[in-house]
């Protein structure tokens, strides 16, 4: 887990889960994030990922995972199962530096949301994520009203 960088507080976009194994690619992810009103989660595999959600009685509650593919220990398809298993409601974004349009095409019937290719520019990222968190807390506000 990295350092908190500490910005003035304000309200809160809502909790994103950034699975990644490379320290380089999440600091930065992290960086936009926090700068755009994001609190942020960081994993480095999916098995971080997994812990840091728990299933049980008082899992971590986050409104949208972003997650990369190709990671040591559990890689990025056995968490996003997980994901889709455990919290079906939780948009899952897909980033990966290996483009493969046949992994995409199942990934998305696994129930990804988004399939970004690295690099992607900070305005694409914020863009997707934003309306991933918008729908999944309209989704969530339909349920608890």
């Amino acid at each position: 887990m990295s350092e908190p960088l500490h910005l003035p507080a304000r309200a809160s976009e809502g909790r994103i889960l950034v699975v990644d194994d490379e320290l380089p690619i999440r600091k930065p992810i992290r960086i936009a994030l926090l700068q755009a009103g994001y609190e942020v989660v960081e994993a480095g595999d999916g098995g971080e990922a997994i812990t840091a959600l728990g299933d049980g009685d008082n899992p971590l509650t986050v409104d949208a995972i972003l997650c990369d593919i190709r990671m040591p220990r559990i890689n990025g398809i056995d968490a996003i199962h997980f994901f889709r298993t455990h919290f079906p409601s939780i948009p899952v974004i897909v980033l990966t530096g290996y483009p493969d349009c046949d992994l995409a095409i199942t990934l998305m019937k696994m129930g990804v949301r988004d399939y970004l290719v690295k690099p992607v520019s900070r305005q694409d990222l914020l863009r997707v994520l934003k309306c991933a968190v918008d729908n999944h807390t309209l989704f969530k506000d339909q349920f608890v009203a």
